[in-house]
């Protein structure tokens, strides 16, 4: 079936967004992320990435932000030329702030099966509105436990 046909069948909103739009960029190929083993027990550790960028699936104009990955390490840590390569690829990937957000939470928890984690992303405002995502794993101390549906859960 070709995607004029599979797009007519698709339910469209009033803005002409479709579960299409939605379903992009969730299951792009996108590099491992790398670790190295903990050396420590009992601390936390949080990444900030100031210059997230993805692509509107919809628009194809480019979304800005900051990621920040914060994690409490059990046996692996991310190791940061790996991750950073790993967020570069979003730069060609059409994908929802919230697909990239809770993309990047599971597989910073696939690679490092930490105690808990928090990806939060605050993007810049489009159309006069500023969007935070925040998607947990595991119960933080102090913060109710949350788990999230990313990908593959």
């Amino acid at each position: 079936m070709s995607k004029k046909k599979i797009l007519k069948k698709v339910k469209t909103t009033s803005l002409g967004y479709t579960i299409l739009h939605a379903e992009t960029g969730k299951k792009a190929t996108l590099p491992s992320i790398d670790t190295w083993p903990n050396q420590y027990q009992g601390y936390e550790i949080r990444i900030d990435i100031p210059e997230y960028t993805s692509i509107c699936p919809k628009t194809k104009l480019p979304d800005f932000g900051t990621i920040t990955i914060e994690y409490f390490p059990d046996q692996e840590c991310l190791e940061l030329k790996s991750l950073k390569h790993y967020i570069q690829q979003y730069r060609n990937i059409g994908i929802f702030y919230e697909n990239a957000v809770n993309r990047i939470l599971a597989d910073v928890v696939s690679a490092t099966r930490p105690r808990w984690a928090l990806v939060t992303g605050k993007f810049t405002p489009r159309g006069g509105m500023r969007s935070t995502i925040v998607a947990r794993h595991g119960a933080a101390p102090g913060r109710e436990r949350t788990e999230t549906g990313g990908p593959g859960q």
